[in-house]
C-alpha cells in the first residue's frame, strides 16, 4: 500500500528525534513547555513536540503503530476527500488537538513537560477502529478485537489519568483518540453508520 505522507511523517519524526537525542538545545526547543508558549509566544511547539520522543522505545512504539495503522488511514481518507493533504492535515491538527488539555491544565506549571508522538497516533488509531472494529489488533502479542481494544484502552488510560505519577500524558492519548473518531465523524457522517453496522456484526481475526 503505498502512502507517501504516512512515510514522510515516519521519517521526519524518526530524524528529528534522533537530532533531539543528541542535541539538548534542540530537545528544550521543541518540547511541550507551557511557559515557553505563554511567554515568549513560541507556539511551534505545539507541534514541535510531537516530533522528538523520551528514547528509542518510545519513538519505535509510536512509529511503529504509525505505520501500521497510518498507511491505512491515509488510503481511506485520501479516497473519502480526492486529497492526500486531508490526511496531513488530520495528523497535523492531532498533534495540536491532543496536547491542548494538557497546555491548559499546566499553562502555569514551569516544571511540566511533553513529548512525543502518543497523541497523534491515538488519533489515527481510534480513526481506524471506527471503520473496522472487529479487526485483529496484537497487544503485546496477544491478538483481540479492535473494539475490545479500544475500550481497555479508554478505561486504563482514564485511570491512569486520574492515578498519575508515570511519567505519560494519558490526557493526549485520550484527546487524541476523541479527535480521531470526531474528525472522521465530521469529515464523512456515514461512517457513524458504518460503525454501528459492524458492531453488529461481529467477525473475530479478520
Amino acid at each position: 500500500m503505498q502512502a507517501p505522507i504516512t512515510i514522510a511523517l515516519i521519517a521526519v519524526t524518526c530524524v528529528v528525534s534522533w537530532l533531539a537525542f543528541n542535541n539538548r538545545k534542540l530537545m528544550d526547543r521543541l518540547i511541550l513547555w507551557p511557559p515557553a508558549i505563554e511567554r515568549h509566544k513560541q507556539y511551534d511547539r505545539l507541534l514541535g513536540y510531537g516530533f522528538i520522543h523520551a528514547d528509542f522505545m518510545h519513538l519505535l512504539f509510536n512509529m511503529f503503530t504509525l505505520f501500521f495503522f497510518g498507511r491505512y488511514m491515509e488510503g481511506t481518507i485520501t479516497e473519502l476527500t480526492g486529497s492526500p493533504l486531508t490526511y496531513l492535515g488530520f495528523y497535523l491538527a492531532a498533534l495540536v488537538v491532543s496536547i491542548l488539555p494538557t497546555y491548559l491544565k499546566h499553562q502555569k506549571d514551569p516544571n511540566y513537560r511533553s513529548l512525543g508522538a502518543s497523541g497523534a497516533v491515538s488519533a489515527v488509531l481510534f480513526a481506524f477502529i471506527l471503520i473496522d472494529p472487529w479487526a485483529t489488533i496484537g497487544v503485546m502479542f496477544i491478538p483481540m478485537p479492535a473494539i475490545v481494544f479500544a475500550v481497555l484502552y479508554v478505561g486504563y488510560s482514564i485511570w491512569m489519568d486520574k492515578r498519575g505519577g508515570d511519567n505519560v500524558n494519558h490526557g493526549a492519548h485520550l484527546a487524541g483518540a476523541a479527535f480521531g473518531v470526531l474528525f472522521m465523524v465530521i469529515m464523512e457522517p456515514r461512517v457513524l453508520g458504518h460503525f454501528l453496522q459492524q458492531l453488529g456484526q461481529p467477525s473475530f481475526g479478520n
